[in-house]
């Protein structure tokens, strides 16, 4: 349990030491996503396997990788999208990582009320990189649908007639 708080305090770092970084949108980026997304699913595996989880708890799981996509579409919306040399760039700002540390901090107090109160200690902990990869891919997903919108030939946005050929 303590080498999950940790790998998950060092993951969130890296995460919003990368965020306020300028950096190009493209699918480079998802290795980080795909590593954290195969050691969450991991370490979640591990847990239930161990702790012989009911349905309840695959439901209380279910709430927070929610509440992970929810904060992933509000961070997305407070990154900065630019295009320069034909390639389109982003960059998070002081309110990203605050959204990232309430992230964490929503993750683990939906843990302290709601699943320690049904008997699934350790359940937060165990998911927090999970957590972090959810909350991410759908970050990523908005950016690069961002992105796309800015580019020259660029997708229209959702609701918008397309380009003339």
């Amino acid at each position: 349990m303590i080498t999950d708080i940790v790998l998950g305090v060092a993951v969130l770092a890296l995460l919003i030491y990368r965020q306020l970084v300028a950096r190009p949108v493209n699918a480079s980026n998802l290795r980080i996503l795909a590593i954290l997304g195969v050691i969450g699913v991991v370490q979640t595996a591990q847990f239930l396997g161990q702790n012989h989880s009911g349905a309840l708890t695959y439901g209380l799981l279910a709430g927070s990788l929610v509440l992970a996509a929810a904060f992933g579409v509000l961070r997305a919306a407070t990154v900065r999208i630019w295009i320069a040399g034909g390639q389109a760039w982003s960059r998070g700002n002081w309110l990203t990582a605050c959204l990232w540390v309430a992230a964490v901090a929503a993750h683990l107090g939906y843990d302290a009320l709601v699943a320690h109160g049904h008997g699934d200690r350790g359940l937060g902990s165990a998911t927090v990189v999970l957590y972090l990869a959810i909350s991410l891919g759908f970050q990523r997903i908005i950016v690069q649908q961002r992105a796309r919108r800015l580019q020259p030939g660029g997708t229209p946005a959702f609701g918008q007639a397309g380009r003339p050929s």
